[in-house]
């Protein structure tokens, strides 16, 4: 889709993980932009939730360094042949995918309360 002349997306835009916790399957979701030719067009590959593995796309859109690692940090998703694949925004030590829905929120990090969505511990 990058190197299609037709096609010419030399953007990535976006990308973005997807839980479908009822089909037992992640997805992830890239928003492509195409400069020269002023079209978009956003592709979905899905992987399954057990073992989720997506191929990088860091060696034709270098932007998606980082979403691949915010999918990998909040979604768990690993994208094979990523040059650096390690958390961005949460501890390394940190236990899960927060962005799944099943996800269970610890009631402390570390010693440190965490808060419900009344500020209460």
């Amino acid at each position: 889709m990058r190197r299609d002349p037709s096609l010419q997306f030399d953007w990535l835009a976006c990308l973005s993980g997807v839980d479908y916790p009822a089909d037992k399957r992640l997805a992830v979701v890239y928003d492509l932009w195409s400069y020269d030719l002023r079209h978009s067009f956003a592709a979905k590959v899905f992987c399954s939730r057990e073992n989720p593995h997506v191929p990088t796309v860091c060696d034709l859109w270098p932007a998606a360094d980082w979403h691949e690692r915010e999918a990998y940090d909040l979604f768990g998703i690993v994208f094979d042949g990523h040059p650096d694949l390690r958390r961005i925004l949460l501890a390394d030590d940190w236990a899960g995918w927060p962005l799944q829905k099943d996800y269970v929120f610890p009631k402390e990090y570390h010693g440190i309360p965490a808060l419900d969505q009344q500020g209460k511990a």
